[in-house]
């Protein structure tokens, strides 16, 4: 078993070394695709310590560009999104750079160096998938196919489970926005394990009876549960309620009409799959205690479009169910700090330890590349249904 020390949720060091080599060498969630469609259209994210841009540029490419100007190290942008035009400029002394990230003008110009107008901005690399826009600061780093690949194969075996709901083509109906006292690990310990939901979640219960075995659907006795659980009898869909919030998404296979699947894809994603629609949280480490959370509730626009239409019956289950999991987290964050802190992990938390091994790889054997300018990034596979987009990392391409 992998114990690990309550400093492990507590210590700036720890925090900053599990940014550094875990969140700023990983594909991160950022955002969603349909915030930056437009050209000049841009959403600003933290990976790790670093301020990213997403741009989508004139051809319709999105680039990811370090949010630092090449001049005097200022940040170019503080707003969460809108849209640049034709160039970022920077409000400190007028350098603009294309949405490309080179630079195309500073006042004065002919009067600097030459070497001045190589001074673009670094890059990030940049891909979409399932409507997500995914960034990953280490330019030289696998496609996102490879990072994700496994941990599909391990909780779905050969089956696309999530190519089934069509996520590329769904709407943001809801988010909510989550500011959570509690290490982010804690908190995706918590959904790696089921144990807790006969004490703590009457309400998801009601919805997925067999839960009250303390067995969800990303662990089980013999692992993952491949085909999900079913709806409660009588229920239509997922909601406090049980009545279904809209019709069966096109896509789902008719066995999947009643059921639920679920899937954690490490470090920064938790996805649900209901017949009617998706859940996608992401987790944003603010520091060794604390996390900001942010769930959209993804439905098809033709439902939306419903003049009857209303979300909040299915937002509430997960919500309300959220926020009881995100007490027990402060709770426990509040423990760490005791002289007596310790574990003991039951069968049905087994996937705690394998999220620990691959943390614990992670920073052990990872290497850090830093910016440069020239880089080459490997280009996106599709080996599990990824498309790739803009991933170039040479500074200003």
């Amino acid at each position: 078993m992998i114990s690990w020390p309550s400093t492990h949720y507590t210590s700036q060091e720890r925090f900053e070394l599990e940014r550094e080599r875990i969140f700023e060498q990983s594909w991160i969630c950022v955002g969603r695709s349909s915030a930056v469609s437009e050209a000049g259209s841009f959403l600003r994210a933290e990976v790790g310590r670093e301020s990213v841009l997403v741009v989508r540029n004139r051809d319709g490419q999105l680039r990811g560009l370090v949010n630092l100007c090449r001049h005097r190290g200022v940040q170019l942008c503080m707003e969460e999104s809108g849209n640049f035009g034709k160039s970022i400029r920077c409000p400190y002394h007028g350098w603009t750079f294309g949405l490309d990230g080179r630079l195309v003008a500073a006042p004065y110009i002919n009067d600097l160096p030459p070497e001045t107008r190589e001074r673009h901005l670094y890059t990030a690399a940049v891909t979409e998938w399932l409507g997500y826009v995914w960034v990953n600061l280490n330019t030289e780093a696998p496609p996102l196919s490879e990072q994700v690949a496994p941990m599909l194969r391990h909780r779905f075996g050969e089956i696309d489970v999530p190519s089934h709901y069509g996520m590329e083509d769904l709407t943001v109906a809801k988010t909510i926005s989550y500011d959570v006292r509690a290490n982010w690990k804690i908190l995706f310990e918590n959904f790696c394990e089921c144990y807790h939901c006969p004490t703590m979640h009457p309400e998801i219960c009601d919805a997925l009876p067999e839960w009250r075995s303390g067995y969800g659907t990303v662990a089980g006795p013999e692992g993952p549960k491949r085909e999900g659980s079913k709806l409660a009898d009588g229920a239509t869909g997922f909601s406090l309620s049980g009545r279904a919030a809209a019709p069966t998404l096109p896509g789902v296979p008719r066995e999947d009409e009643r059921t639920f699947h679920g899937i954690l894809l490490w470090p920064n994603v938790h996805l649900i799959f209901v017949p009617d629609h998706v859940m996608c949280m992401r987790f944003e480490p603010q520091g060794p205690d604390r996390t900001r959370v942010i769930s959209d509730w993804l439905f098809h626009p033709e439902a939306i479009a419903d003049p009857d239409f209303n979300p909040n019956d299915a937002v509430g289950l997960i919500d309300v169910t959220a926020r009881q999991d995100f007490e027990a987290c402060e709770r426990v964050q509040l423990g760490t700090s005791s002289a007596y802190f310790e574990e003991l992990h039951t069968p049905h938390e087994s996937l705690i330890l394998d999220f620990r091994s691959w943390i614990h790889q992670a920073i052990a054997e990872r290497p850090v590349p830093r910016l440069t300018i020239g880089q080459s990034v490997n280009g996106d596979s599709n080996a599990t249904t990824l498309t790739s987009t803009g991933t170039s990392s040479e500074v200003g391409v």
